[in-house]
């Protein structure tokens, strides 16, 4: 890492990818192949919304790109930037399920504030490393409400 990179508290984080429709297909015995997979390093940015993955990323994994949004750059620019069909994205031993923006090979991947929260990971800036929530170890935490409680619900 640069000297640059380290003032800046840059973290960068391995992440593993599946193929969404690989697995389903796979799940209804429409597929016999083991879904297409990769491991990649990640950006890990608060500031980033979404879940952005290289464009030759997205074409290793076999994505069909299923629309387009207009991204606001850091820079003050629109973009038209391509929406793909969903990845299973595996970061610290934790699963969520994220469309991906396609983004040029020059820019790093990133995993931004959604998935982040999704996962219940967060940014230890004094060791610039991404790790599981202190707080709930054993994997993220949802509030959520029922309207009524049954007898054995957690509460």
């Amino acid at each position: 890492m640069s000297a640059t990179a380290e003032a800046m508290g840059k973290v960068i984080t391995k992440i593993k990818l599946q193929n969404w429709d690989d697995l389903t297909l796979l799940a209804l015995g429409k597929r016999k192949r083991a879904p297409r997979a990769v491991e990649v390093d990640a950006l890990v940015d608060t500031g980033a919304v979404k879940l952005y993955l290289q464009k030759s990323v997205i074409a290793t994994l076999g994505l069909r790109p299923v629309r387009t949004i207009v991204s606001h750059t850091m820079s003050d620019r629109r973009e038209k930037r391509r929406v793909f069909s969903p990845v299973d994205l595996e970061l610290l031993g934790r699963n969520g399920t994220y469309e991906v923006v396609e983004i040029p090979d020059t820019l790093p991947n990133i995993v931004g504030q959604i998935p982040l929260e999704d996962l219940d990971c967060v940014v230890d800036m004094r060791n610039r490393q991404l790790i599981p929530n202190p707080a709930h170890p054993d994997g993220a935490l949802y509030d959520e409400y029922a309207e009524s409680w049954t007898e054995g619900s957690v509460g």
